[in-house]
């Protein structure tokens, strides 16, 4: 863990890990029609891997299927102008084994927005980066309650 600046600290995988696994939101960055784009997706953590459901045929499913993209999660406190964020680098696939998909059905993700999303997508973290905004310390100027600017 490092420090860049007197409030932002950088994380080790395992503390983005454990931080990715707090919140049940993330947004998926692809490239779509060879412009940039993010979806909001609720998601889990399968070991270090992201996992997403999605419904067949869908954008997402099309523009996912093998693609390396980026997931980015965190979490915010405005009345402390405190949070975190995590990004993730990897190769997205669609699950196919039979055996695997009955696993994941298991699995505490419920789609959002609701719906059928019979098919899971699987984002490896080959690269993983976190950010943690640390508290200001006292008679620094940010007020608690107070979003800096």
């Amino acid at each position: 863990m490092s420090t860049d600046g007197n409030r932002l600290q950088a994380l080790e995988r395992r503390e983005c890990l454990d931080l990715m696994g707090t919140v049940p939101i993330g947004r998926v960055v692809f490239t779509d029609h060879a412009l940039p784009a993010v979806r909001p997706v609720a998601f889990v953590l399968d070991g270090e891997d992201v996992v997403i459901r999605t419904a067949p045929g869908s954008e997402l499913a099309t523009a996912l299927r093998g693609a390396v993209v980026a997931f980015e999660t965190d979490d915010f406190d405005p009345a402390f102008a405190t949070g975190w964020s995590v990004t993730v680098v990897g190769q997205a696939r669609v699950v196919r084994d039979p055996g695997e998909l009955r696993r994941l059905a298991e699995l505490p993700l419920q789609p959002w927005p609701p719906g059928p999303h019979p098919h899971y997508i699987r984002i490896s973290t080959q690269r993983i980066s976190g950010r943690r905004l640390r508290p200001a310390a006292a008679g620094t100027g940010t007020a608690a309650g107070r979003c800096p600017r």
